[in-house]
């Protein structure tokens, strides 16, 4: 009899392919003054090496990306072509800060001449990261590659959904650093919410559901650390009625369907002109057929029950299902791309965030009015805005409450992109070069010269 152990069930069957046993109160305990014990001969490794560190763990991981991709696939259901993507993506991550890290700099200070004044960032210590499920190896890799590059110590708890993702992706960068300066912890959320609530912690880095990140910032505000947060989001993306009705609804379709609509930038809410409102409405069937002809499973079926309550409320409450919204009589946490017209700004389908492949729609009488519904939300972490005017999407970028605004695209963007998400979604910056000033604390310095007695 297995005790204190994670369970993992195939999405794609729900037969159990694995195991492994979960962190106890002491290895939680353990790892944590492990980190901070190592933590202070890391960050006095030259910045160089360090970088070639990493660099070196990002190799090992390029080496393996395909049997991370299959694990992956195993664990969340993740086709393997996008599940190796988001690997290689995660190598691009740790390369860049490879690069970035032995570069990061303070500044100096004008003030008197006789003395200096500069500012210098430091490594904070002790980082936690918890990382999810959805895309574990991309976020990982983001977070871990930051903290570690700028002499942190790390201790990492991936997602209970995927712990053998987690596991396989410690082992290729673990013997890149010296012991004590990466471990990973295998366990459920009792185990992150331990970790978060250690005294000894310095950073607390969480990329997940809007409740955990809520209660990691009471932790963290109990202990002092640093709560850098990317949490849940209920994006929104409005249609002009000057664009292509069918490239809108291609558009929607990538941003509420890829990955079964389980990324933290889905599209979640779709607003669209009633100018182009039933042609876009036949195209995004057809885009939901399409999608539906091959199918991704949900990561498991507590999400694929989650998902469908907030279908059928919005059903019972006056939304229309055009494609969609019924559970498949099949094995697995199978849900099908749903379309939902005739919805409702306080149908929970639009106030919360679904994270499934449901595009939830709602027909509004101008861009104007559309925006205005769109910025009224708890959360803020991205929007959509698809327009031919560049009058509406410069009034949309500017009013739209969130970190992210991306026009004529729902996904893409240039490297090295980082944003602020807000309220419910979060906070602190992720990504780019502004993640590194995340990990870091400014120390103020002034050197003067003593005033030396009489010989």
């Amino acid at each position: 009899m297995r005790v204190d152990a994670l369970d993992v069930h195939s999405p794609l069957d729900g037969q159990l392919i694995g195991w492994l046993p979960t962190a106890t109160d002491e290895d939680v305990a353990g790892s944590v003054l492990t980190a901070r014990e190592a933590q202070p001969g890391w960050a006095a490794t030259p910045a160089a090496e360090r970088g070639a560190a990493l660099k070196a763990a990002a190799q090992a991981i390029r080496e393996h990306a395909a049997d991370l991709a299959n694990v992956l696939h195993a664990e969340t259901g993740r086709p393997f072509t996008s599940a190796r993507d988001g690997v290689l993506a995660g190598v691009s991550t740790l390369e860049q800060y490879a690069e970035l890290g032995p570069v990061h700099r303070g500044r100096s200070l004008q003030g008197s001449p006789d003395a200096a004044d500069f500012m210098v960032p430091e490594p904070r210590g002790v980082v936690v990261a918890l990382t999810p499920w959805n895309d574990p190896v991309a976020v990982s890799c983001g977070l871990l590659g930051a903290a570690l590059v700028t002499g942190n110590a790390v201790v990492h708890k991936p997602s209970e959904r995927c712990p053998h993702t987690g596991v396989l992706l410690a082992q290729l960068m673990v013997d890149h650093f010296p012991p004590g300066v990466l471990q990973s912890l295998t366990g459920d959320a009792s185990i992150g919410s331990a970790l978060a609530s250690s005294p000894h912690v310095d950073v607390v880095a969480h990329v997940g559901g809007t409740a955990t990140g809520r209660s990691i910032a009471a932790a963290c505000a109990r202990t002092g650390a640093k709560a850098l947060l990317e949490n849940g989001g209920n994006d929104p993306l409005l249609v002009d009625a000057d664009v292509d009705p069918v490239w809108a609804a291609e558009q929607a379709a990538i941003g509420a369907f890829t990955n079964a609509g389980q990324l933290c930038t889905s599209v979640e809410r779709i607003f669209v002109h009633r100018a182009v409102a039933d042609e876009f409405l036949t195209a995004l069937c057809d885009e939901a057929r399409r999608w539906n002809a091959e199918p991704q499973p949900l990561v498991d079926l507590r999400m694929r029950d989650h998902v469908h309550a907030h279908v059928a409320e919005a059903v019972a409450d006056g939304a229309r299902p055009l494609v969609g919204g019924e559970v498949p009589d099949r094995d697995g946490a199978y849900y099908p791309a749903t379309v939902l017209d005739h919805c409702a700004p306080d149908m929970r389908v639009f106030r919360e965030e679904t994270f499934g492949p449901v595009a939830p729609v709602r027909v509004v009488p101008s861009f104007e009015e559309g925006l205005a519904e769109a910025c009224v939300d708890e959360h803020g972490l991205a929007a959509t805005v698809l327009t031919g005017s560049m009058a509406h999407a410069q009034q949309a970028w500017r009013a739209l409450p969130v970190g992210t605004v991306k026009v004529n695209a729902v996904f893409g963007g240039a490297p090295g992109g980082a944003a602020q998400p807000r309220r419910l979604s979060g906070t602190g910056f992720g990504y780019g070069p502004e993640l590194l000033d995340e990990m870091t604390a400014v120390k103020v310095v002034h050197l003067g010269q003593a005033h030396l007695g009489q010989a």
